[in-house]
């Protein structure tokens, strides 16, 4: 669907009784995605965007909603119900991956420090855990050790991702439980068949 420009004349535009209208935040939150995701979104065409005199975007509810429903009956995204932990101290890293992955229709949480990975793991058990390994005051391997540790989360799958790659180190992720350890630079494109195979989508 193409990216469609409107000026404030005419019907059926922002600001008509009608129709309610959008900003870009509300609209990322609406979908429950980051602001990058949804210009990403409608400027590949993926969703419908309309423009105000002064530049800004504007969404239509209805289209969200049409959209939401591609998502989760498979014509939009390939794994909507699956949600995605990052735990990562590098913002920009996590950033990268959390668009990619939201490109691909995931449900996708972050956190910057161990700590704040293992209380979001306390607040909403996710399907995946993409975690770094080298973190302040705690490791990649105690919070591996911690969710293989409890029963309730047998079900997550755990990627570790460290710019360490000697075997010592690999076998020591694979060791207290990580499903899978990849090496910092890693393809984007690689990481996303990886997800996707792991959690069956």
């Amino acid at each position: 669907m193409a990216t469609e420009r409107r000026t404030s004349r005419g019907g059926g535009e922002p600001g008509d009784g009608g129709t309610e209208w959008l900003t870009l935040g509300q609209a990322a939150t609406y979908l429950g995605v980051a602001q990058s995701t949804v210009r990403k979104w409608s400027d590949g065409g993926r969703l419908p965007a309309f423009y105000t005199p002064g530049g800004h975007r504007r969404f239509r509810r209805s289209d969200l909603d049409s959209f939401l429903a591609g998502s989760s009956s498979g014509g939009t995204a390939s794994a909507a119900s699956a949600l995605v932990l990052i735990v990562d101290d590098d913002a920009q890293l996590r950033e990268f991956i959390r668009v990619n992955l939201e490109m691909d229709g995931f449900v996708v949480r972050e956190a910057g420090s161990a700590e704040e990975g293992l209380a979001a793991l306390e607040e909403e058990p996710p399907d995946l855990v993409l975690l770094d390994v080298m973190m302040p005051l705690k490791s990649g391997y105690e919070v591996c050790k911690r969710i293989r540790e409890r029963p309730d989360w047998s079900h997550i799958k755990v990627v570790m991702l460290s710019a360490k790659g000697r075997d010592a180190e690999v076998a020591r992720g694979l060791d207290v439980g990580a499903d899978l350890y990849i090496t910092k630079p890693f393809s984007t494109r690689d990481l996303m068949g990886k997800i996707r195979q792991l959690l069956g989508a």
